[in-house]
């Protein structure tokens, strides 16, 4: 293979795992809308190939609706639902479901496309299995967090295994982009400065302990128990954080430990993101790490103004709903920015496409 050919090749195998990247976003922000809307339990069964269609006759409707019936989410929270509410938020859970088929197919006749065809090379073969078994985990961690909903005396899906499913969405996100990066011949630049690439390290690791935190924030509903900004109620420090039994116990299960936490490492990754940009301009960076940093910075501000019009509007459901989709698509472009400045910090660019 010419050095022409091994180019096309890997810009063709970008395009698609960049498409595949476009469509793991939609997938999460449809995930938001599912437990925004308190969709997630309508479906009761996994059923992989029938569950392709929605219920076609009245008859099937009314058998779906008879076992939605059955949770408890209904007999305490939705008692009040008509047919035509269930087939409501039955849309929501059953087009997300659909779309995950839908990227498992584009990535399977994507990869037996260019398998086909010799356009794979013995480096990509590793990065390709890691991919799907990322992608199989995931459709498992999803099954799990829905069963997690469906026994007695829970209303919801646990928000443990909630905030499961969302961190491995963006571990999936975050690892198609990067291979997808690793393809790109404007991503080979390389920017070597030590103190950056430690910054950048560690505003990963607190975003991911940010995220998680958002995962709880939103399986346990915790922003509408304190709809106040700048105090938590009128609090600055809010009494109850350790009314749980428990150092980990209100860490992980107390709402409003967990807001609290939430909003200050929200500030936190605000403060560190502006201290690596201002660092930034005194370096000489290629325009494509430049334009970067200026989109995190911007990002960042933007999801801090989110997050805070979430709090505020969270007592208002149909409000909040924007809001919250909002501030989820948000994170996820952060995440795909960081990743993006890590790959061009990287010390040795061993990737699939040498």
């Amino acid at each position: 293979m010419n050095e022409n050919e091994l180019k096309n090749n890997n810009r063709q195998i970008a395009i698609w795992l960049l498409i595949g990247v476009a469509m793991i976003v939609v997938q999460v922000l449809l995930g938001g809308i599912t437990r925004l809307t308190e969709s997630g339990l309508s479906i009761t069964e996994w059923k992989p190939i029938t569950g392709t269609l929605p219920p076609l006759s009245d008859a099937s409707w009314q058998m779906e609706f008879d076992k939605y019936r059955n949770t408890d989410q209904f007999k305490y929270v939705h008692q009040y639902f008509s047919l035509d509410d269930f087939k409501f938020i039955f849309f929501w859970e059953w087009f997300h479901r659909l779309w995950a088929r839908m990227m498992g197919l584009v990535f399977i006749v994507g990869f037996t496309y260019f398998l086909l065809r010799k356009k794979f090379n013995k480096e990509m073969i590793a990065p390709m299995v890691v991919l799907f078994l990322l992608g199989g985990v995931q459709g498992a961690i999803g099954w799990i967090m829905v069963k997690s909903g469906l026994v007695p005396e829970k209303y919801f899906v646990g928000h443990v295994e909630l905030t499961t499913h969302f961190i491995s969405a963006l571990a999936l996100l975050s690892y198609t982009l990067w291979f997808a990066l690793s393809l790109l011949p404007s991503f080979q630049q390389k920017v070597n400065s030590a103190s950056a690439r430690k910054l950048l390290y560690a505003l990963l690791v607190i975003v991911i302990v940010q995220l998680m935190y958002g995962g709880f924030m939103a399986g346990l509903k915790a922003a509408n128990i304190a709809p106040s900004w700048p105090s938590i109620n009128g609090e600055w420090i809010p009494t109850a954080m350790g009314e749980k039994s428990g150092f980990l116990n209100n860490l992980i299960n107390n709402p409003l430990t967990i807001h609290f936490i939430h909003r200050g490492m929200g500030y936190a990754i605000g403060v560190l993101v502006f201290v690596y940009f201002l660092r930034s301009l005194k370096q000489e960076l290629p325009s494509l790490c430049k334009r970067l940093n200026a989109a995190l910075l911007l990002l960042v501000v933007l999801q801090i103004a989110l997050g805070i019009s979430a709090l505020l509007f969270s007592t208002a459901p149909n409000t909040f709903i924007y809001f919250g989709v909002l501030h989820q698509f948000t994170a996820m472009l952060i995440v795909m920015c960081l990743t993006a400045l890590i790959f061009l910090h990287k010390k040795n660019h061993a990737t699939a496409a040498v």
